[in-house]
C-alpha cells in the first residue's frame, strides 16, 4: 500500500463503500446495523488510508473493519444474543464477491415495497451509488433537507427487514432503471468537485445495468427499456475522451474532437438500441438513447440532424415530461426554428427547474441569437451557480469570449 492523494482516496471510498455495505447486509441480514457498521468503517478508512495508503482491496478492508464493529455492537446488546452467534461466523478477511451479486441484492432491498418510490430512489442512490445528500438532491431536483429526511425515514422503515423480503426483480424495474440513470448522469456530469466525470461511478452504473439486462428473459416486457438504458450509457460514455481539454476545462458537445470518441462503444450502443426499438413501442430510455445516437452519428457538429433530434424530444416530452426533457427540447427548437423560439420554452421553466440548467441553456440560446451581452451575463450566472470546477471554467471561458 502506498500513501495516495485525496482524489484517489475519495474515489476508492466511493467505489468500495456500496460493495462493502452489500456484503454486510447479505451476511448479517440486518440493513440498519450493517449500515451503521460500514459508516464506522468509513470513518476508520478516512483516518488510516491517508497515512497508510489505500489497501489493495478497499472493499474487503471495509468489510473486515465493519464486521468487527458489527460484532462489538451485537455483543454490547444482550437482547441480540442470537445475532451474535451468526455474526461470529463472519470471515472478515474473506472474499467480497458471492454467487449472487451483492450490490444487486442491496439494490432490491433499498427498493423494498414498504418504502415510497421517492424514498426508494434516495436510499438507493445513497447506499448503492455512494452519492452525497447534496448530489442526490440535485439529481432528484429536490431540497437537500427533504432528501436527508427521506433517507433517514427509509433506513428506519427497513429496521429489522431481511434481504430475503426484498421481493421480485420485475416489481422493482422502474426504480432500478431510474436510479441507474441518475448514477450514470452524476458520473458523466458531477455535481461538485474539480472533475466533470467520475469514471469509477460510471463504470459501476454500466456494470449494474448490464447485470440487470442479463437477468431479463427474452419475453420480459421491461427488457427493451433496460436495453435502451445500457445503450444510452454506452453512447454517452463514447464521448468521454473528448469531454475535457488539457487544462481541465469542460468541452461542450459541439466543440469536441470527435475523432477521440470511442467507436466501439458507439457501435455497441447503436446495435443494442436498434434491437430494442424493433421489439415494441419505444419508451423514455430508448428515446434518450436515440437522441444520443443521432449526435454520435454526426462526424462534425454541423452535420447533426437537429430535425430528427427535435422530433425525438417531442416524443420524450410526452413520455417523460419535466424540466430535463423540456430544456433539451428548447435547445433543439433553437437549432431548427430559432433561438428566440427556444428561449420562449426556457422562460416557462424559470423558477421551476434548476437555476443552473436554466442559466446554461439560456446562455447557449442567447449566444446563438448573437445577443452577446445577455449571453455573457447568463454564462457568468451559471459560473456562480455551479459547484463543479471543470464546468465553472468552461462558463467563465465562454463569458470571456463574448
Amino acid at each position: 500500500m502506498n500513501p495516495s492523494p485525496l482524489g484517489a482516496l475519495t474515489a476508492a471510498v466511493r467505489s468500495a463503500a456500496p460493495r462493502a455495505l452489500a456484503v454486510m447486509v447479505r451476511r448479517t441480514g440486518a440493513f440498519d446495523n450493517a449500515e451503521d457498521a460500514v459508516q464506522e468503517a468509513l470513518l476508520a478508512a478516512w483516518a488510516q488510508w491517508p497515512r497508510e495508503g489505500i489497501p489493495d482491496n478497499p472493499a474487503a478492508w471495509l468489510v473486515s473493519v465493519a464486521s468487527r464493529r458489527y460484532v462489538d455492537a451485537v455483543r454490547s446488546d444482550a437482547a441480540r444474543r442470537a445475532r451474535e452467534e451468526r455474526s461470529t461466523l463472519l470471515d472478515p478477511g474473506g472474499a467480497v464477491a458471492s454467487d449472487v451479486d451483492d450490490t444487486l441484492r442491496l439494490f432490491l432491498l433499498c427498493c423494498h415495497p414498504s418504502l415510497p418510490p421517492a424514498s426508494q430512489m434516495a436510499l438507493t442512490l445513497r447506499c448503492v451509488g455512494g452519492l452525497t445528500t447534496r448530489e442526490i438532491a440535485r439529481g432528484l431536483l429536490a431540497a437537500e433537507p427533504a432528501v436527508a429526511q427521506r433517507i433517514s425515514r427509509a433506513k428506519a422503515a427497513l429496521r429489522g427487514v431481511s434481504l430475503e423480503s426484498a421481493g421480485a426483480l420485475a416489481d422493482r424495474i422502474p426504480v432500478l432503471l431510474d436510479v441507474l440513470s441518475l448514477l450514470h448522469t452524476e458520473a458523466h456530469s458531477a455535481v461538485e468537485g474539480e472533475d466533470i466525470m467520475r469514471p469509477l461511478l460510471g463504470a459501476e452504473a454500466l456494470r449494474l445495468a448490464r447485470l440487470l439486462l442479463s437477468l431479463a428473459r427474452p419475453d420480459d416486457p421491461w427488457r427493451p427499456e433496460a436495453m435502451g438504458l445500457v445503450a444510452l450509457m454506452l453512447l454517452t460514455d463514447a464521448r468521454a475522451p473528448a469531454r475535457v481539454d488539457a487544462d481541465g476545462v469542460l468541452v461542450p458537445l459541439a466543440h469536441q474532437d470527435r475523432t477521440l470518441w470511442r467507436a466501439d462503444r458507439i457501435a455497441e450502443g447503436a446495435a443494442l438500441l436498434t434491437d430494442a426499438l424493433m421489439r415494441e413501442r419505444a419508451e423514455r430510455y430508448q428515446v434518450r438513447a436515440a437522441i444520443a445516437a443521432v449526435h454520435d452519428e454526426a462526424a462534425i457538429a454541423d452535420e447533426t440532424d437537429w430535425r430528427q433530434i427535435l422530433g425525438l424530444y417531442e416524443v420524450l416530452c410526452r413520455l417523460d415530461p419535466g424540466p430535463v426533457s423540456e430544456l433539451g427540447r428548447a435547445v433543439a427548437v433553437g437549432e431548427v426554428v430559432s433561438p428566440a423560439a427556444g428561449l420562449q420554452i426556457v422562460a416557462a421553466w424559470v423558477g421551476r427547474a434548476s437555476p443552473l440548467r436554466v442559466a446554461a441553456v439560456r446562455a447557449h440560446l442567447l449566444d446563438r441569437a448573437d445577443r452577446t451581452a445577455d449571453a455573457r451575463r447568463e454564462y457568468e450566472l451559471a459560473a456562480r451557480l455551479t459547484r463543479n470546477g471543470a464546468e465553472r471554467r468552461w462558463f467563465l471561458r465562454a463569458a470571456g469570449a463574448r
